[in-house]
């Protein structure tokens, strides 16, 4: 068990290294002799774990959408009841939303990663399955708010999934740009999802506001 725990430990270390290059100098800069300075360890111990560099990338893209998982079910968990359809489609776009520096971090990540997927059919491929399991439960997030509200004439559930998913990626990169504030970006959210579900649903009780004030890490935005 310790030895399994180490493999992991270490897999997460090198991958939070590559995270942390991704955001300050874009993937295409990366190399597994990059992340290993950065990690602190030998070009060798990366390779031990990562056999390349696209299979690195992945495990940390992976590990950015587990991290995001992990904050919503703890906010979920807080909440003390089950949260409602419109509830927890909120709550999981807002953890989408880069508002405090994790989020920040991940986004970078993750737009990078997107930019790397435009010229690596392997990757995009990968990357489009995890995005149509995002797309089809929203889909069902927002049928159920419809079933439940009368609502289900206004707009297709699918349609609204992908508008979604735009709306929070477009404002994530303009939140990451320094274009808009965290505020301003949780307000055009909130207004979107009023109009798609004839009110904003309300933060869970219990839950802390997201930290929309915190400064991009150094050389970064």
């Amino acid at each position: 068990m310790p030895r399994k725990a180490d493999h992991v430990a270490r897999r997460r270390q090198l991958a939070d290294a590559l995270m942390r290059l991704a955001a300050s100098q874009g993937l295409e800069a990366v190399s597994l002799r990059h992340v290993a300075a950065e990690a602190g360890v030998s070009t060798g111990m990366v390779q031990h774990y990562f056999r390349t560099k696209d299979e690195m990338m992945t495990f940390a893209l992976d590990m950015v959408m587990r991290d995001a998982q992990e904050r919503i079910t703890a906010e979920a968990a807080a909440a003390g009841r089950a949260l409602t359809p419109a509830e927890f489609v909120r709550t999981l776009m807002i953890q989408i939303l880069p508002l405090d520096e994790p989020r920040r971090l991940e986004g970078h990540v993750t737009l990078a990663f997107l930019a790397y997927a435009a010229v690596k059919p392997a990757i995009a491929e990968g990357l489009r399955g995890s995005t149509d399991q995002m797309h089809t439960f929203l889909a069902g997030q927002i049928r159920a708010v419809q079933a439940t509200t009368g609502t289900a004439a206004r707009v297709d559930p699918v349609h609204a999934a992908t508008a979604l998913l735009a709306l929070v990626d477009g404002l994530g990169i303009h939140v990451l740009s320094q274009h808009y504030s965290g505020e301003q970006a949780v307000a055009a959210l909130d207004a979107h999802l009023g109009l798609l579900f004839g009110s904003t649903p309300d933060p869970p009780a219990n839950i802390p506001p997201a930290d929309t004030t915190v400064d991009p890490p150094a050389g970064i935005g």
